[in-house]
């Protein structure tokens, strides 16, 4: 874990604080593109769940605006704080924008860098 790691984790944890919104805003995510700009984002609920959109996919669309997709590391979190790991949805975007993204997620307690291709064995392919 590196210090930037460190640092994208408290990003998330400082937008979840901040933004936390029962029923709207659970998660927030941030993510560290090759160039070192950081983008974050919170999951967005409504009423109808198929609209949700997560952290993640906030996150991404928030680099895709900017033009800076080639994401190095992400990280999402929950109202507490804690690291929590990617849903399948985002582990297939996360893996259609950047194959060899790391992704930090919880093991054995412990905030821990995980390449997507291992969450995500066999991606889907066209």
């Amino acid at each position: 874990m590196t210090k930037e790691d460190l640092e994208l984790i408290e990003t998330a944890r400082a937008l979840i604080k901040k933004r936390f919104v029962e029923g709207r805003h659970h998660i927030a995510a941030a993510l560290r593109t090759k160039s070192g700009k950081v983008f974050s984002g919170v999951h967005v609920e409504v009423y109808v769940g198929r609209i949700t959109i997560c952290g993640e996919a906030v996150a991404i669309g928030a680099a895709a605006t900017a033009g800076d997709t080639d994401i190095e590391t992400i990280v999402a979190v929950d109202e507490t704080g804690r690291i929590v790991s990617p849903c399948g949805m985002c582990r297939e975007m996360i893996a259609d924008y950047s194959p060899d993204a790391q992704v930090i997620i919880l093991k054995d307690k412990q905030p821990q860098t995980i390449k997507i291709s291992e969450l995500l064995p066999f991606q889907y392919e066209q």
